[in-house]
């Protein structure tokens, strides 16, 4: 049985605990607000961006340009957003676990995996998945670069006809505590389909081919980039999340030990009186 110093220790260590917690529910808080207020801005610019795509799309012929061709084969490489810190509830473990599943549904032989974060490397990298590539330590600031620089792995390795399929596995940012991870067709790229409301005429200088031929790398840049940007708010929130249960589990496990530390105090007491009230009577 646990004497009274082990409990005051026990209890000790909780608290110090706690406040590690609490200053991390903070420093995540603080991290979320800036994640939150840069995937804001990018949402509609990516939006944008696929409405001009789609009117691009529409007056040229998308067997033209290779990130539109679609291919027969069961050739897939997987592109996997997770993050590079633990710590943040079950983040990362239901990102891989919809990356997983998602491989089995298509029924993938070798797929080709190319992780950004160092969570989601680790798992495929232990398992033996083949991984053709990894980007990792990207920071707190996600950058138009970085995405830039993912983009160009994913595209070279279509336009090289190493893969027929690339889908983009990420979490999809809805509030702090709450992230829909989906999987995505990212190439070939899927222009949106005309809904007929577009019916005005547009001019397009140089030609239609020319300006797709530059607007679609740049499409498949932004879509990394968004991914990217929701990925980091999704772990932040997640983050601060987990930190909050965890400073509210501290603080239900404090009280439940010093309760503890007070009855074994109490009993300790009323051993004390008793052993004197027999002393007493032994000297009678």
């Amino acid at each position: 049985m646990a004497t009274m110093r082990d409990i005051r220790r026990r209890i000790k260590s909780v608290k110090n605990t706690q406040q590690i917690t609490k200053a991390m529910k903070m420093v995540s808080a603080s991290k979320l607000r800036k994640a939150q207020g840069a995937l804001l801005s990018a949402r509609p610019y990516a939006e944008r961006m696929r409405d001009v795509l789609m009117r691009v799309a529409a007056k040229t012929d998308a067997s033209l340009h290779p990130l539109l061709v679609a291919r027969e084969g069961n050739r897939r490489a997987y592109l996997i957003v997770t993050a590079d810190r633990g710590l943040c509830g079950g983040f990362n473990a239901n990102l891989i676990r919809k990356a997983v599943l998602t491989i089995r549904e298509h029924g993938t032989e070798d797929p080709m995996i190319i992780a950004v974060g160092r969570k989601g490397r680790d798992y495929f990298k232990r398992r033996l998945f083949n991984l053709v590539g990894d980007f990792t330590g990207l920071g707190e600031n996600i950058s138009f670069s970085h995405a830039k620089t993912v983009a160009d792995a994913v595209r070279e390795l279509y336009t090289h006809n190493l893969v027929d399929e690339v889908w983009l596995v990420y979490p999809h940012f809805v509030n702090p505590v709450t992230q829909r991870h989906e999987a995505v067709r990212l190439l070939p790229l899927q222009t949106p389909e005309s809904t007929g409301k577009l019916e005005a005429e547009y001019v397009f200088e140089p030609t239609p081919e020319e300006v797709l031929d530059h607007l679609l790398p740049r499409y498949l840049n932004t879509v990394v980039f968004r991914a990217l940007l929701e990925a980091k708010a999704g772990e932040h929130g997640a983050r601060m999340a987990a930190m909050d249960a965890a400073s509210s589990n501290a603080e239900d496990m404090i009280k439940r030990l010093t309760l503890i530390y007070n009855r074994a105090r109490q009993a300790s007491i009323t051993r004390e009186i008793s052993e004197l009230v027999a002393g007493a009577e032994a000297l009678k």
